[in-house]
């Protein structure tokens, strides 16, 4: 079941380097925005500051923070309403610590885990029936793996067993098994985007040339990407796609970055590693398949910006 109506969405993150992008994305769907983070969100091309989406500065591991956020205005026009506000429609969940070696390991799963434990927590609490979080392609075990580690099979989906041994990873899997939690006891929906490595427009130029034909560069990432705008849009067909309870979803574009066919291009990368399915002409190793299915339809594919 689908809702097609404009959205009043707390994003928490917007200011990082997805986030940047996919907030306008919304923007032009229809939605309005509150953004939580700790710094003030620019524009996508990092000249000045956004000026159509406040920013609320929020420490997410506080739930007494958490909690209040939820419950404010957007921006100084609701002190029109005459009210306070309610909790908003929908909660995106995109804050982080982005990867390993930003801070150290115990602090990365500490504030991964316990900021998105509030998030949960509070908009359930609070009646919020559309959750979104952020996961990550880390958790198939091995972007941030110790040593060069082959994939189990190809492609990945969302079924797959999923052990890795790095601490971000691990916290994106707690994430997922508190949302999996809250919405059997809540009965709300509670998406999980297993996001692949974020591409913001002006990286085409400037890093595809080191990457295809170079599939060294890429096997952290399965060979697969999502364009940091596309990413927009699947927040926005996740938001309208209601009824599903807890979910996953590969959050990827369609197609591998490579120039060789999939298959050729698996068969002589990763000989040893099988290939479980069928799979299309281009496909990515990361399947994006279970996203396409409720209506994603990628707009920015990399041949577009880069011909090697």
């Amino acid at each position: 079941m689908t809702s097609p109506q404009g959205k009043r969405i707390v994003f928490t993150g917007g200011s990082g380097k997805a986030g940047r992008h996919v907030l306008p994305e919304l923007l032009k769907r229809g939605h309005k925005i509150l953004n939580l983070d700790l710094v003030p969100l620019p524009n996508p091309d990092g000249v000045g500051l956004n000026p159509d989406i406040c920013t609320l500065k929020t420490d997410l591991t506080d739930s007494g923070q958490v909690f209040n956020a939820l419950t404010t205005h957007f921006n100084f026009d609701g002190l029109n309403d005459g009210k306070p506000p309610g909790p908003p429609d929908v909660v995106i969940h995109f804050a982080a610590h982005a990867r390993i070696m930003i801070v150290p390991d115990n602090e990365c799963y500490k504030a991964n885990v316990v900021s998105t434990y509030n998030v949960i927590e509070a908009a359930s609490k609070l009646g919020v029936r559309k959750i979104i979080i952020a996961s990550s392609e880390t958790v198939y075990g091995v972007c941030f793996a110790e040593g060069d580690i082959e994939y189990d099979h190809f492609p990945l989906s969302e079924d797959d067993d999923v052990n890795p041994m790095d601490t971000y990873a691990i916290s994106k899997l707690c994430g997922e098994r508190v949302a999996r939690g809250f919405a059997r006891r809540f009965g709300n929906d509670i998406y999980a985007l297993r996001i692949g490595n974020v591409v913001e427009p002006h990286e085409y130029e400037r890093d595809f040339p080191r990457h295809v034909g170079h599939p060294e560069t890429r096997k952290r990432n399965v060979w697969s990407y999502v364009d940091a705008r596309d990413l927009g849009q699947i927040c926005d067909v996740c938001i309208r796609q209601d009824g599903l309870g807890f979910q996953v979803f590969n959050a990827t574009n369609d197609t591998i970055t490579a120039v060789e066919p999939t298959l050729e291009f698996l068969k002589k990368t990763a000989p040893g590693t099988a290939i479980t399915r069928e799979m299309e002409e281009f496909e990515a190793p990361l399947s994006n398949k279970k996203i396409r299915d409720i209506g994603f339809k990628e707009e920015h594919n990399w041949r577009k910006y880069y011909s090697p």
